[in-house]
């Protein structure tokens, strides 16, 4: 995987940039104003990120993801990351059909559902899920592959199906371990 030259990075416009930022040559990023990003933050081959999005530090974005962060935005905590092809998505279309949907049509004749997302620190979200307007994951969570998550969950809680549920607790050893790590670093 070719990375995104430092110095090509820094001339992207995005709204902030953190240190040892790794971004894929592959990788689709728009709106690079609205996009914060932190310390030790990769995006790996083929994602697409765009509308505001705030990444924390040491967070992990997979091949094959699409954070679309609209204009409510998308904030991916410190620590936290996204398996393989996860979708999260701020804002959606009405799929009732009561009104029409696709960005071509103008917004009069539209209702999305418009509302921020917050992935919150340490959380982990598998393989292949799906991550709807308005959730707010709490710290430590972790989302099983193939999960779609609806509804905000509460905090170090393993949460898998479609929708999501809780379905154990997750440990928090690795408090510990962050702790001996940004220690490391002084």
């Amino acid at each position: 995987m070719a990375f995104i030259p430092e110095e090509k990075l820094k001339k992207m416009g995005f709204k902030s940039l953190g240190n040892n930022v790794k971004i894929s040559d592959k990788a689709a990023i728009y709106n690079c104003d609205q996009i914060s990003i932190g310390d030790h933050t990769r995006i790996d081959d083929f994602c697409v990120i765009s509308g505001s999005v705030t990444l924390g530090r040491n967070v992990h974005i997979a091949i094959f993801c699409n954070v679309a962060g609209g204009e409510p935005g998308v904030t991916m905590e410190d620590f936290s990351g996204l398996a393989y092809g996860c979708q999260v998505f701020a804002q959606s279309d009405d799929y009732s059909g009561m009104t029409m949907t696709n960005p071509t049509v103008p917004s009069a004749y539209k209702k999305e559902a418009k509302s921020a997302i917050r992935i919150g620190r340490h959380v982990i979200i598998g393989t292949s899920s799906l991550v709807l307007p308005g959730v707010d994951l709490a710290d430590g969570c972790s989302v099983g592959a193939l999960s779609m998550v609806t509804k905000s969950t509460e905090p170090w809680g393993i949460y898998f199906g479609a929708p999501a549920k809780r379905i154990k607790n997750r440990k928090k050893d690795l408090l510990e371990l962050e702790a001996a790590y940004l220690a490391s670093e002084r």
